[in-house]
């Protein structure tokens, strides 16, 4: 791939970014990804055959720039804590740049798990080594007696939530004040892992 082409591929899943994070997946449409790009509708179906083919990549650019950190940290000689901590960051961090990935997660498991089981597998990150980091942690004594499996989805979840569930937050909690709402959900790197952290540290 030449350097224009490649420019104008990162041209357009940026402009697709925006009209998703806008519109949702189901209220995009390609002509508007187009506009927002610069570019004519057919240049965009040269590119990207459809709005699903072009949703997959961005949903792959986004975990291949998040996934492979998590992949070297449990390959490092970081502490557990110090692996938990990165992570709590790096995903909030994906998920803040990406606030509509979760819905697409969730609908793209029930359609085509293997795809996102794919992409995780060949990212690197390999579960089994934070299981592993986990039981090390548990037998020395540094944290409590935890089945490994619960604490990470714990993590996941508590991650991941607030972004799911944004609208609802935004209304319900924070009186449509959008702003309050982001800086509440940069607040969640530092109030996760502190949370998590304190909940099987052994005193």
């Amino acid at each position: 791939m030449t350097k224009i082409e490649l420019t104008t591929e990162e041209n357009i899943l940026e402009a697709a970014k925006k009209v998703f994070h806008k519109k949702g997946f189901d209220g995009a449409r390609m002509q508007e990804i187009a506009d927002e790009a610069g570019i004519n509708k057919s240049l965009l179906h040269y590119y990207f055959r459809s709005k699903e083919k072009l949703f997959e990549a961005i949903f792959q650019d986004a975990f291949k720039q998040f996934l492979p950190k998590i992949g070297e940290a449990l390959i490092s000689n970081k502490s557990l804590f110090e692996i938990i901590t990165l992570f709590v960051n790096a995903y909030i961090e994906m998920l803040i740049k990406n606030p509509y990935l979760p819905v697409f997660v969730v609908n793209e498991i029930n359609r085509n798990p293997d795809k996102i089981i794919d992409i995780i597998k060949n990212s690197g990150v390999n579960p089994i080594k934070l299981e592993s980091i986990i039981l090390s942690e548990i037998e020395k004594g540094t944290i409590i007696n935890i089945n490994p499996k619960h604490l990470i989805i714990n993590i996941l979840s508590m991650c991941v939530f607030p972004i799911l569930t944004r609208p609802i937050i935004t209304g319900f909690l924070f009186n449509n004040d959008t702003a309050l709402v982001q800086e509440f959900i940069e607040e969640r790197k530092s109030q996760v892992t502190s949370f998590v952290i304190n909940s099987i540290k052994l005193k």
